[in-house]
């Protein structure tokens, strides 16, 4: 299923200009507030009409300004999970799921409620009223019913804004399971960098009303810019090679050399992505004997930046680009300029299992 986009919209004190055409899997609108991510979002929903351009979606027309054709929303067969849950207080679980297919045709209904409960775990729940749900539970249910529409085409409009990040790090691998087992392509909304990281096919960028695309196959999603409310780290794309069960260790292959990380419980031959913060990377400059550091990559400096009374250094790892945050010392100890080699340092429990991000299913080695 294609969503394709050609819209020229004034809203607020920018124009919204967009040109896409998106396919399935999740696509990621990243951006600062303000850039016009929920502007696009909701006129794909049908809750803005764009003053020029046009909308389409699997061949269908939504809306064309210059004919004045305009499917209304609930019409486009769309599931939107909002930044709040809205669930119905007075309804159990499980009626607030039911509600999700009182409005699709029985003939037009994919999903049923033992499928959805069993995607997100919500087994167990059903029963109960929505003041007895913890907050990522709410948002859990909120994502069930509108999967309970059998939409066409999921919105999710930064759903995890509001949940702590233990919350967020619960409901992700959820998400996941929905972008590779629901069916359904998503449009996913966001500001944090390691949620688009972990999640998205691809990335639209959004700044001051423009949007351009990125594939996530071309390596623009490990190097997407940091907002300030996003962890400082680096993304590091990998495949699954092995497990050491005993020492409790999982190895991986990438561009840069082999990685030992703490064990990771997915099958051998599966891609993934590795989240590591820039605090647990160190550099070295000389010989690595005796040091317990299993990850030791090599590199070239590409540059090296003041941020405040730290610096923050990007090495070049065959093509992978890792960051690392040190003091002035260690600059100035170390002689880091750009186009120097360096080692890089870090200890497979650096990367927790729950910074390995699942990106496909395992392939054959």
């Amino acid at each position: 299923m294609m969503l394709e986009i050609d819209i020229d919209h004034h809203q607020g004190g920018f124009n919204l200009i967009a040109d896409l055409a998106l396919g399935q899997g999740l696509t990621a609108l990243f951006g600062p507030s303000g850039s016009g991510k929920t502007t696009l979002i909701n006129a794909v929903a049908g809750l803005i009409q764009p003053d020029k351009g046009r909308i389409c979606f699997d061949g269908t027309l939504w809306s064309d300004a210059s004919t004045g054709q305009f499917l209304p929303t609930h019409k486009r067969r769309i599931g939107y999970v909002f930044q709040e849950p809205r669930l119905f207080p007075h309804l159990s679980v499980k009626a607030n799921l039911l509600y999700g297919q009182y409005f699709t045709p029985r003939r037009e209904r994919r999903e049923n409620l033992a499928s959805v409960a069993e995607l997100l775990g919500l087994e167990g729940l059903l029963a109960r009223a929505p003041n007895r749900l913890s907050g990522g539970e709410k948002q859990r249910v909120a994502i069930g019913r509108a999967l309970m529409t059998s939409p066409k085409l999921l919105l999710m409009d930064e759903p995890l804004s509001a949940l702590d990040n233990g919350l967020k790090a619960q409901i992700l691998p959820y998400i996941e399971r929905i972008r590779d087992e629901a069916g359904v392509p998503i449009l996913y909304v966001s500001h944090a960098v390691e949620e688009v990281t972990r999640l998205a096919t691809r990335v639209v960028m959004m700044e001051a009303g423009k949007a351009i695309a990125i594939e996530g196959d071309d390596g623009g999603l490990l190097s997407l810019p940091r907002m300030e409310e996003s962890r400082s780290g680096t993304f590091l794309a990998a495949r699954i090679i092995g497990h050491e069960a005993e020492e409790g260790l999982t190895i991986a292959t990438c561009a840069a050399g082999t990685l030992y990380l703490k064990y990771a419980d997915l099958p051998v031959g599966t891609d993934i992505r590795l989240f590591i913060p820039v605090s647990d990377i160190v550099l070295a400059t000389g010989a690595l004997d005796g040091v317990s550091t299993l990850n030791r990559l090599g590199g070239v400096v590409k540059w090296v930046a003041d941020i405040g009374k730290t610096v923050l250094v990007k090495v070049d790892c065959s093509g992978q680009f890792v960051e690392a945050e040190i003091t002035q010392r260690s600059r100035y100890t170390l002689n880091l300029e750009p186009g120097k080699p360096v080692s890089v340092l870090f200890k497979a429990v650096s990367v927790e299992a729950g910074g390995v991000y699942r990106l496909t299913q395992a392939h054959p080695l």
